[in-house]
This record gives C-alpha cells, sequence and structure tokens, in this order.
C-alpha cells in the first residue's frame, strides 16, 4: 500500500530529479564561453558539448522508459543519478574538450535513465485522479531551475570557475540517489512477454539522434542545404523502417496499447509543437533584444523575467483549471496563449515594454497550462505498466521539440529595421498548430486504471 507519506517522498525525488536536468541544461549555456577559453576550444566544439547530450538523450529516453517498465523504475532512477553525479565529477576534471564532449555523451546516457522514471514514480504512487497537483508542482519546479539556472550559473563561474558547474551536480545527484532508495513503490502488472527489442530500440534511438542531429544543424546549413536534406531522409528512412518493423514483432518497442492511444499521442503532439513554438521564439527574440535592439544580456533577461514567474505561478492555476474544466478546454485555452503571446513579441521594437512583458507573461502562462495538462493527461492515461516508455515519449517531445523550433526559427529572415519582430510570426504559426491536437484531448479526464494500491514494491 503507497502511504501519503511514500506520496510525498516520492513527489520530492521526482520533482528534484527533475530540476537537477533542467539546471544543468540552463547553467551550461553561462559557462560554455569560458569553457571554450580555458580548453582553447572551437566554437564548433563548444556547440558539441551541448550537442553531445542532447543526441544521447533524445535517442534514449523510450528505451530507457522501457527499461523501467521492465527492471523497475526506482532502479533506473538510482543507476542514472549515479552515472550523472559521475560523469560530471569527470567533466569537471577534464583535461581537453574531447573528455568534455565524450563525458556530455555519456552524461546524457545517465539522464535518459532518469527522466522517465521520475514521471513514471508520479504515476506509480498516486491515483490517476490526483495527479494534477503533483504535475503542477513539478511544472513549477522546472520553471524555477530554468530561471534559477544562468544566475547560478554566472555566480560559480565568476567565483570558482566553468568546472563548479559540473562539480555542483555531484553531491545534489548522490543525495536524490539516496532519498530515492527510500521510495516504495507498487509493482506495476507484468504486460506481454516484457522482452526488450534490440531491433526496434536501435532504429528508434538512430531515427531520432540523426533527426536531432539534422535540427540542431539547420541554423547554420539551411533547409535547403545537402546535409539538412539528406539528414531529414536519413531520418524519414530510419523512422519508416521502425513503422514496418514494430508492427511485425510480437514485443514493439513502442507498445500499442501507447501507440493507439489518442490522449498520448495527441498530448505528445500539442508538446512538440508548443515547446517548438516557444523556444523559436526566445531564440529570435533574444537576438532581436541584444544584436538589433542593442540591450546588455542582464536587460534582455529582465524583459524575458515574466515568462519565469508566470510559468511558475501559472502551474498551480493550470493544475485547478484542469481538474474543473478536464484536458480538451485547458489545453486550448494554454495553447491559445503561447500563440498569442509569441505573436505579441511579433511587436518587438514597436510596442511599448509594458506590452512586450505582457506577451511573455501570456507565452508562460500558456506554456505552463500545456506543460501541466499533457504531463498530467500522457502520464494519467498510462496504460498498465506502461509509465516508463509513455514518461520517454513524453520527454522525448520536450527535448526535440525546442530543437525543431529553433531550426524553424533559423530559416526566417531576421530583419534589422522597424518591425523587427515580425519573424516571430512563425514560431506563433507552430504553436497555434497545437491547437488541432489540443482539440483531440478528452473532454474530461478518463480513469486509467491505477496501479497504486497492495502490490509489492518494486525496485
Amino acid at each position: 500500500m503507497t502511504t501519503p507519506a511514500h506520496r510525498r517522498l516520492a513527489l520530492v525525488v521526482s520533482v528534484a530529479g527533475a530540476m537537477i536536468v533542467a539546471l544543468d541544461g540552463t547553467v551550461l549555456t553561462v559557462a560554455q564561453p569560458s569553457l571554450g577559453r580555458d580548453l582553447g576550444a572551437s566554437t564548433a566544439q563548444v556547440q558539441w558539448t551541448s550537442t553531445a547530450y542532447l543526441l544521447a538523450v533524445a535517442a534514449l529516453l523510450v528505451v530507457a522508459g522501457r527499461l523501467g517498465d521492465r527492471y523497475g523504475h526506482r532502479r533506473m532512477l538510482f543507476t542514472g543519478l549515479l552515472g550523472f553525479a559521475a560523469a560530471s565529477a569527470g567533466i569537471a576534471l577534464a583535461p581537453g574538450v574531447g573528455w568534455v564532449i565524450a563525458l556530455r555523451a555519456v552524461q546524457g546516457v545517465f539522464g535518459a535513465l532518469l527522466q522517465p522514471a521520475t514521471l513514471a514514480l508520479l504515476r506509480l504512487t498516486h491515483p490517476a485522479d490526483r495527479l494534477g497537483t503533483p504535475v503542477a508542482i513539478r511544472t513549477s519546479a522546472i520553471g524555477v531551475a530554468a530561471g534559477a539556472g544562468p544566475v547560478l550559473g554566472g555566480v560559480l563561474v565568476a567565483h570558482l570557475g566553468w568546472r563548479a558547474v559540473f562539480m555542483v551536480n555531484v553531491p545534489a545527484a548522490l543525495v536524490i540517489a539516496a532519498l530515492a532508495l527510500a521510495v516504495r513503490v507498487p509493482a506495476p502488472p507484468r504486460t506481454g512477454a516484457g522482452r526488450l527489442d534490440l531491433s526496434g530500440a536501435a532504429l528508434l534511438a538512430g531515427a531520432l539522434a540523426v533527426l536531432v542531429h539534422t535540427l540542431a544543424g539547420v541554423p547554420a546549413n539551411g533547409w535547403s542545404s545537402a546535409p539538412t536534406l539528406l539528414g531529414l531522409a536519413a531520418a524519414a528512412g530510419a523512422a519508416a523502417a521502425l513503422i514496418v518493423h514494430e508492427r511485425r514483432t510480437a514485443d514493439p518497442i513502442v507498445p500499442s496499447a501507447v501507440a493507439r492511444s489518442v490522449p498520448v499521442v495527441a498530448s505528445m503532439a500539442l508538446l512538440l509543437v508548443t515547446s517548438g513554438g516557444m523556444s523559436g521564439a526566445l531564440f529570435t527574440a533574444t537576438f532581436l533584444l541584444q544584436d538589433v535592439l542593442g540591450l546588455d544580456p542582464l536587460a534582455a533577461g529582465l524583459r524575458v523575467l515574466p515568462l519565469t514567474v508566470l510559468m511558475v505561478l501559472g502551474a498551480p492555476v493550470a493544475g485547478a483549471a484542469l481538474r474543473r474544466h478536464g484536458p480538451r478546454r485547458t489545453a486550448l485555452t494554454g495553447t491559445l496563449l503561447v500563440a498569442l503571446g509569441i505573436a505579441g513579441l511579433s511587436r518587438l521594437g514597436q510596442g511599448s515594454w509594458a506590452e512586450l512583458g505582457a506577451a511573455f507573461a501570456a507565452l508562460g502562462a500558456g506554456f505552463a497550462t500545456v506543460m501541466v495538462t499533457t504531463t498530467g493527461t500522457i502520464v494519467g492515461d498510462a496504460p498498465p505498466g506502461y509509465a516508463g516508455v509513455i514518461g520517454g515519449l513524453k520527454q522525448t517531445a520536450v527535448n526535440v521539440g525546442p530543437t525543431l523550433g529553433v531550426a524553424v526559427a533559423a530559416g526566417t529572415a531576421l530583419p534589422t529595421g522597424p518591425g523587427t519582430g515580425a519573424g516571430l510570426l512563425v514560431p506563433a504559426c507552430l504553436a497555434a498548430t497545437g491547437l488541432l491536437p489540443a482539440a483531440l484531448l478528452p473532454r474530461v479526464r478518463t480513469a486509467a486504471p491505477v496501479e497504486s494500491g497492495t502490490a509489492a514494491p518494486a525496485a
């Protein structure tokens, strides 16, 4: 039986695990210039310290979730945290940029292990109709981490150097790992043979890795370049081979119960386009604020602050709206706010700073609403025994979406005269396409089978 105390502990571990990953990504952006100077790295090498991690995470999240469903989510979380800590320590001691890039890839592997497990813990310890509040808390915590990351990174780099950005992960990850050992979660029911389909896993990982690598290169290569077209063709070919293989195998890497779930597929599509729209908008807005309007990084950061504040404050409100109005209405409202917020940013250079703040606020509130609604729907709709693979799919959408958004935004010309923000209408349209999958979500939350109860504790 999962007691209230165990639910609270599971929530703490889930939130802390999500925050350490979010912090790691945001503090690194501040540390990269210092890292490059200290190690004599080229711009391309510095970029690969981010790309190597992203490729590993995006390629392995679903596979990691499947492993958690088979071997236990607490075990995957514990292993992921220990490996994340070890890789972080190695990066902090790395003698050259080559070691940093290689260890960032290793860190991404272990980051992939722990991320689906943090969501699965919530699903296994909370009934589906009570997931709104835990998911809202988790979303607010990620918003806090995203906002605090650049500040924390700046302090660490200024006083202790870039290596401290990675070393700080070590004690934090070890503490969370110790707490994870104390979590007791019911064992989900076994579904099917449970065999890991290695061929399907390789095809899925390959397709995602090629797609992410190709999209990450669009800002430099453009959409019509040979590397981009060849990469997209290769990703499409791998995806087609995966679909054919999945239909023929007895144990697909993405179970048919998951692939045929309209709420899960619609939620993933919605997350993909809204996270892409927001990231593309931030990519463009940051360029406009600093390089066109001439603001320094601090002043530009303060202009974006309403987004972080409303994302943190909006998550609990979104949780209440989800319980009262259901997934469809809540998701439609959130998606509309995201699209309108990005469209409002298109007046950069023309509108007042108050209008700009309101647009960022709408974007933050809307994205928090989408995150809470889709996460609650995805995790709550998880068929028995598939909480991990569904968590991996959700995290994959969140990781691939921003790469897609930046690629879309980078393909838009950025004028330097009046009306500088016109290019933001493109990511606004990308986010607006989320209205279609949002309309496919159920009107009211359906009661999925609940795995929390009297089953024996799982590892």
